[in-house]
């Protein structure tokens, strides 16, 4: 239903009050642009709400988690501004595990 070429996380953390606006003046500050076919994710300081904001080409749309119990896992602002994921990283980030060894980022290539 919706295309996502990439998707880009930001390190710095989002007020989750913020509506489809506001987080969409956040990725134009972070990422320099809202680029069509991608997603942001953003998370809160105490990293136990995320939102992403997805751009399909016609529209913008706004997701949220809350976890209930425990953090997700997110890396610090000396990683970066922001960084990308791969479909695998999201799906592990959406659920509260350890991203960082999913996907492509865990791959094994030398012995």
């Amino acid at each position: 239903m919706i295309r996502i070429d990439f998707i880009w996380l930001a390190t710095e953390p989002m007020d989750m009050r913020a509506g489809t606006e506001t987080a969409l003046a956040k990725v134009i500050a972070v990422f320099g642009a809202a680029k069509p076919h991608c997603a942001y994710v953003f998370a809160n300081r105490r990293a136990t709400r995320i939102k992403v904001l997805v751009h399909d080409g016609f529209g913008i749309w706004l997701a949220a988690r809350r976890l209930n119990q425990g953090k997700f896992h997110w890396p610090s602002i000396r990683h970066g501004a922001e960084m990308q994921l791969d479909t695998e990283q999201l799906q592990a980030l959406v659920v509260g595990l350890p991203w960082q060894r999913a996907g492509c980022g865990g791959a094994i290539t030398l012995l």
